[in-house]
């Protein structure tokens, strides 16, 4: 009982084992599997061969004795009717032996011609199921590659999958972040320097003014424009009086 626990074990671990290689290459396993029944093929065939030989051979024994019957008993009928009964008693003993052995031989060769017959049609059987293992074989094959380049294919576009929760989704976002950051840094430039422009723009419009309400005063001193239809600043009102005064006082001096 422990001898027979202990060899099933080892054949479990020998199965194992096979099953290890058969699934790294099932294809390989069935392409030895196949020469191996080609090779068995092989030596049935040879064997087949051989017992046709002995067919033949009984076959021409029986044909042989079917010869010797035949002319046993027409030497056995020819002494019968010379008269010669002693003669044709010999004969008639010996054609009843060859007739006997003729029977038997005639039993073996119905026998090996129906062994043979089963014998042929189990190889051509065979034959034909190892025909179809070999195209399985290629079919098998075939398909384990494409399916196989399938797979790398799924898994190329997998990685390919811009997807957050893969490297390269990562990556991107990694990506997009820093281009954000920037255009952010660009928008922040971008509306500080329109800020710049802005006050600058105001300032040289208060310069302008100023030097227009200079300007305008000055027509005003000269005498080229009134002060009625020029708009002065307050400054340049309270300045009026004051000169105008300053002509009167001269005036009365003179």
């Amino acid at each position: 009982m422990i001898l027979g626990k202990f060899w099933s074990a080892i054949r479990a671990q020998v199965n194992k084992i096979a099953n290890i290689f058969w699934e790294a290459d099932p294809i390989a396993q069935m392409q030895y599997e196949y020469d191996t029944a080609v090779e068995q093929m092989k030596d049935g065939r040879q064997g087949l061969e051989t017992y046709r030989a002995l067919v033949e051979r009984v076959t021409r024994q029986v044909t042989t004795g079917r010869d010797h019957v035949q002319k046993l008993e027409a030497q056995t009928k020819a002494y019968l009717k010379a008269g010669e009964r002693d003669a044709a008693a010999k004969f008639a003993l010996e054609f009843q032996k060859a007739k006997k052995d003729l029977a038997a031989n005639e039993q073996q060769l119905t026998m090996h011609e129906e062994a043979y017959g089963n014998s042929l049609k189990k190889i051509q059987h065979a034959t034909k199921k190892l025909g179809e293992v070999k195209e399985k074989i290629q079919k098998y094959d075939a398909e384990l590659k494409m399916s196989a380049a399938e797979a790398e294919v799924a898994k190329l576009a997998q990685s390919f999958n811009m997807d957050i929760t893969t490297d390269f989704g990562q990556i991107e976002e990694v990506i997009q972040g820093k281009i954000d950051k920037n255009r952010a840094k660009v928008r922040v430039a971008a509306d500080l320097s329109q800020e710049g422009i802005e006050s600058i723009k105001a300032e040289e419009k208060m310069e302008k003014q100023m030097a227009e309400d200079a300007l305008s005063q000055f027509e005003v001193e000269l005498g080229l424009r009134s002060p009625e239809t020029t708009k002065l600043p307050d400054a340049t009102k309270e300045l009026g009086p004051a000169v105008t005064g300053e002509k009167a006082t001269e005036t009365s001096h003179g």
